[in-house]
Order: structure tokens, then sequence, then C-alpha cells
């Protein structure tokens, strides 16, 4: 299958080695992996925060990039959610039907990578490897909007050497939410002090989900508190087929304490703990 990958700004800026864990672990499927150089952003910043017309060139661009592949995959439900629900949407709004047309169809070809592994590849074991005990987080808009369930967990359960720990109230919100994290900050950082806290309850060596930034608001809190527990997505997981080196992170918190309601709730206080990118 000839699968374009649509990176978003997140992945492109900050975390590219999640983008690269998706072509490793399409390619290895078998598939052919495009990255169309030309895309950009796609436009749900924009429309999160009421600037529909500025996003429908967006939008536009979105459509006659992707436009000419079979299926498009992107490391992020939250993207994905966008292009689904928000694309035809901001076309009509600004009274383009054709566009609004063409937007659902690529929409329809547009998958979170669970999704395209599941639903359209028919796979739930990718031969991965990961010796290490992980919880996961299922973001909201994965959760709420794409609606997909177990298949993060369907995958998670079939990956060899990892023990999967159930994440206690694991459906509640983390609290970032792009620029909600700076205008609600409190009530972030309230919302994070409990994710965290749900996180260290499990004993986990590392936390993944299939959002970097999501992965991102949590890894800011918990490397405040030297716990040892570390992020990694969902895609790196999936690729990851050989034993690997020792995590000095990880062996480097081996011996803390767990920390305490006040720690937890100190280390979310700070301002890096939070950040403005997109949900």
């Amino acid at each position: 299958m000839r699968i374009a990958l649509f990176i978003t700004c997140l992945a492109d800026a900050l975390y590219p080695d999640v983008g690269k864990a998706t072509v490793r672990l399409l390619e290895r499927l078998g598939h052919e992996v495009d990255f169309p150089t030309a895309q950009t952003c796609c436009g749900q910043m924009h429309v999160n925060t009421g600037y529909q017309p500025e996003a429908l060139p967006l939008v536009r661009h979105f459509v006659e990039t992707f436009e000419p592949y079979e299926a498009i995959v992107a490391p992020s439900g939250s993207c994905v959610g966008s292009v689904r629900h928000q694309h035809a949407m901001v076309a009509r709004g600004q009274g383009d039907e054709e566009l609004a047309r063409r937007a659902e169809a690529v929409a329809e070809r547009t998958y979170e990578l669970s999704e395209l592994l599941i639903d359209v590849l028919g796979v739930d074991d990718v031969g991965a490897y990961y010796p290490h005990r992980v919880t996961y987080h299922p973001t909201c808009h994965s959760l709420r909007m794409l609606r997909v369930g177990e298949k993060p967990l369907r995958l998670l359960r079939n990956v060899r050497g990892m023990t999967l720990l159930e994440l206690p109230a694991a459906d509640q919100c983390r609290g970032f939410g792009g620029t909600f994290a700076l205008k609600n900050a409190e009530t972030s950082t309230a919302m994070l002090a409990d994710k965290m806290r749900n996180v260290l309850d499990t004993g986990a060596e590392a936390l993944t989900a299939g959002d970097s930034s999501c992965l991102m608001h949590i890894g800011g809190g918990l490397s405040r508190l030297r716990s040892g527990t570390k992020t990694v997505h969902l895609a790196e997981i999936l690729a990851s087929t050989d034993a690997p080196a020792p995590d000095r992170r990880s062996a480097a918190g081996a011996g803390v304490p767990a920390p305490d309601e006040e720690e937890i709730t100190a280390s979310v206080r700070t301002p890096a703990a939070t950040g403005g990118g997109p949900a």
C-alpha cells in the first residue's frame, strides 16, 4: 500500500523520531511510505482559537497535498481529529462547498496510526519487542473524537517482552489542550497532578500515548519529579524490535523514592511543566 505520512507540526518541530518510527514500522510491514514535502499545519490551532477564515488556506493546502494518496497516516489522534471533524466544516463555513466535499473524501482516507494498522492493514501484532513496564494514556481526541477504543491496547498487548499496566482513571484528561494550559493554568496543573499521580501509582517505567503533545505535557511534570518514569510514543514502541541499550534516565531514577503529594503538586506549578502547542 502507498501511504502518505502527515508528520504534524509538533513531530516536525520537536519530536522527529516519532515520524521516523512510523516510517520504519510501516516499511517493516511491507508498505511504501511517502513524505509529501509540501505539507504544512492542518489548521487545528487556528480553528480551536476562533480563526476559521485564516484556517481555510491551510485546509485547502492539506487537501491539495494529500488528495493523490490512497491512505494518509499521522502519529496523532489530535491532528487526525481535526482533519476529520474540522476541515469540511471550515470550508462550508467559508462558503466553499466544493472544497468541503474534497476535504471529506481526503478525511475518509486519513487515519491515526492504530486505526491504520488494525482497520486498514489488518494487523495487531507488528513484531515489536520492548522489555519494559509500560502504562497507556488514551488521549482525549483519540478517545472521544476518533473513538479508537481498544486498538492501541490490542497492539501493545502483542509487544514481546513488555508488561502492560492498567492506568487508573485512564479516560480522564491530563489538562493540556494547547492554549488551554496557558489560559486556565490552575485547572490545567490540577488535572496534570492527578494524571501524574495515577501514572506513578502503576509503577511503570514508561508512559505511552498516541499524541506527542500529551506526552510532552505529562513528561514535563514527571521530569521535575525525577522519578525515572519516561514518556515514549506508541509509534516508537511498535517500531522497536531489538533489545534496547540501558536507559540512563531510567537507571538514574531507579533508587529515587516515589514523590509525595506535595512534590507532585509543586512540580506542575512551574511554568515549564506546561506548554502551549497543539492539543
